[in-house]
This record gives C-alpha cells, structure tokens and sequence, in this order.
C-alpha cells in the first residue's frame, strides 16, 4: 500500500470516527426535550432520532459542498487544483484533513465529558483551519471566498453561528407565547398530553434536518480527501458510497445516545414543559432545514440551545438557569480555537513523522486521547436510566458535579 493510500485510507477512517461522535454528541439537540417532558422514552427517543439521522442524511449534499469548497483552498478560481495539492502535495492536503478531524474529535469528546453542548460543527471547522494555517498560512483558508458576504468560512460558518440561536431563540420564545396565551383555560392535563404527542413529530422533524445538515460535514471532508488524492474530481457532487457510509455513522452514533448533554439541555436550562419542547423543536427544526437548503454550514447545537433558551423567556415565570447558558456560550466561543489549536498541533506531528509514520503517529494520539476521555467518563455515568435525574450540578473533569452553577450530573 502506497504512503498516499494508507493515508486516505485512515482519514476516511478518522472521519468516520468524527461522524459517529457527532451522532452521539448532538442526540440532544432532537431529543433532550422530548426526554424531559416524557414525551417519549429515553432509549425509543435516540432510536427514532437514529433512523431519521440515517434518512436525512441523504436529502441535500449543499452542506457537504460547503464543506469540500469553502474551508481550505483546493482549487483555483477557474477550477484547477492548486499547485500546492498536486503530486506529493495530496500528502500535505490529506495531513490537513486529518489533524483537522482530530481537532474536531478531541474537542466533541472533551465537551461530552463535561456535559456541554458545544457545535460538532464549529470543531470539526476549527480544527481543519488550524491544520490548513499550519500547513499553508493564513492564505490556505477560503476566508471569504470570492469576496461575498455570504461565502468562505466568515458567511457560511461564523455569521450563520452568531445569528442562529438569536433567531430559533426569538421563534421559539414567540411561540411559547402564543401557545400558553391560547390554552389559558384548558385543563392543564389536556395541555400536557396533547402537545406530547406532538412533540413527537417535531422531535422526528429535528433529527431530520440534523441527518440533513450534520451527515453532510463528513460527507464533504471524506470527498476532499478523495480529491485530494487523485479519487475524485467533480466538486459539485458527493459520491454514493461516501453518502450511505455517513449516514451509517452518523445513526449509529446517535443511537448510543449522548445521554450527558442530553440531561444538560433537558434539564438543566430550563424546566421544560411539554409545549415549551414543542415549541423549540418546531422553531429548530424550521431554521435548520431553511440553513441546509441553503448550504450554511449550522450549528444545530446553537439552534437547539438558543430555542430551549427561548422558550424559558416565553414561558411566564419560568425559570432560565443563566449560569448554565454562559458555560456554554463560553464552549461555543472557545470551539473554533480551540479545535484549531489542536488541529494546527496535530498537523505538525504528522509532518514530522514523514508520510508513512505521521497519518500513523497521529491516528494513535487520537486513540490514546479518546480512551482516556471515555475512562473518565465512567467514573459516574450518565444513561437512559438516570439521565431525567433532578439537576444538581454541571459535571467537573473530575468526574463529579459543580455545585453552585444549577447543573447536572456527570
């Protein structure tokens, strides 16, 4: 096998493996309301947002586009590749993508860790702009691209992350509003259980548009790696098989079930009430599906996040735990960073173990990182059994809970 070909081999492989983290990672943004009101069961709600994850992956690939043409530079404006990625050049590219993946891994594990619902998106982006600045300076990432307001990295990933949860959090606290202000007087047992079952079809309609939107970042990555060595040619289509391998891992993914942000964002925003879920899942299952139509690569943790804030405010007298929404803006400002710092790390361990040693060398540190996260993580899990457990603290590396910030179990 040629030094090329067990590089490409592993990135599809580490991509994968970034796909399925994403599964487990954003179960919640579907699912954590359902969850809390008992809308539906734990283990039937991640098994549901599972096989709709699988079928929503292959509705659109705009996003997956977004991915392989606006991050890093591939090509010049008239659609050569750059001198940079051809010949031994693919090496350096594959590399890129690669430690980005890493980035983008490390950091969705650290944040499941700690129970904090951070975008798989923004980690995934942060780590590949840090390999590709490693790699290629500050000119090897697609800024702006043709000069638009709405392409390159700043349109189609910052400005969608700034704008999106103020948006679904507007929609949501809107229509919070308006469902209390219409069902004043009705029994609050009919209220309850009738917008129960609706939030199972909004729930269903979420994990859809996450298969839509989430599927399609790993789609793009594995298709740039397959350009980049010589496999692919046509930037305006993903192939079939890189389709359904995404969508496998994804589901998969989900089905496990993220259950620590899970009770983070069921529990310890807001005390949900069953139209309050139903009412965050409609609002962020309409901004994610009008993003994806329009290849903005989403955030649909911010979405998520921004809707359940919204319905705490539109919901009179409900309470927003406020402490536990500045750790996680905290995480969602930090992610780009931070997965970038490690992408740019994990890049030059690469290039310094060669073309052979280094795909290797960082492939075992991502494993190595990996076991010791989940180690950790089981000194006081987190399952389907005690995930609708009271609140009472954020979780700490350590393995227990952070007192005083309203958070939740480890």
């Amino acid at each position: 096998m040629s030094p090329e070909t067990l590089a490409l081999v592993i990135v599809v492989v580490t991509a994968l493996g970034f796909d399925f983290t994403n599964g487990f990672h954003d179960t919640g943004n579907a699912m954590a309301t359902s969850i809390a009101t008992g809308a539906l069961t734990p283990r039937v709600a991640v098994a549901l947002s599972a096989v709709l994850n699988l079928v929503g992956a292959f509705l659109s690939v705009e996003v997956a586009l977004t991915v392989t043409n606006a991050v890093i530079k591939v090509q010049s404006s008239d659609g050569t590749p750059l001198t940079e990625f051809t010949g031994s050049g693919a090496d350096k590219l594959l590399m890129i993508i690669l430690a980005g993946l890493v980035g983008g891994i490390v950091w969705n594990l650290l944040t499941w860790l700690l129970g904090l619902p951070s975008s798989s998106s923004h980690a995934l982006f942060g780590g590949l702009i840090g390999a590709a600045v490693a790699g290629l300076g500050f000119s090897g990432v697609n800024w702006v691209g043709d000069g638009s307001a709405l392409d390159g990295v700043v349109g189609k990933v910052i400005l969608p992350a700034v704008l999106s949860p103020v948006v679904a959090g507007a929609v949501a606290a809107l229509a919070t509003w308006l469902v209390y202000r219409i069902t004043v007087g009705v029994a609050e047992r009919f209220v309850r259980d009738g917008f129960r079952w609706g939030q199972v079809g909004t729930a269903s309609l979420v994990s859809l548009a996450h298969g839509t939107g989430d599927a399609q970042k790993t789609m793009g990555v594995i298709t740039l790696a397959l350009i980049a060595s010589g496999h692919w040619t046509d930037t305006a289509n993903i192939p079939l098989w890189v389709k359904v391998v995404c969508a496998v891992a994804i589901a998969s993914g989900t089905w496990i079930g993220g259950w620590r942000i899970i009770r983070t964002l069921g529990k310890g925003l807001v005390e949900i009430d069953s139209p309050q879920g139903m009412a965050a899942e409609a609002s962020s299952a309409v901004t994610i599906l009008a993003s994806s139509h329009l290849g903005f690569a989403l955030s649909t943790t911010h979405v998520a996040t921004g809707s359940i804030l919204g319905t705490g405010l539109g919901r009179p007298g409900a309470e927003v735990r406020w402490s536990v929404a500045m750790r996680m803006v905290t995480a969602w400002v930090i992610t780009l960073p931070a997965a970038a710092v490690v992408g740019a790390i994990m890049f030059g361990v690469g290039r310094l173990f060669g073309d052979v040693g280094g795909p290797i060398v960082v492939l075992a540190i991502l494993i190595a990182l990996a076991g010791f996260i989940y180690a950790r993580s089981r000194h006081e899990p987190v399952d389907a059994n005690n995930v609708n457990d009271e609140w009472d603290g954020m979780p700490t590396p350590s393995g227990g809970t952070l007192a005083g910030t309203a958070g939740g179990v480890a």
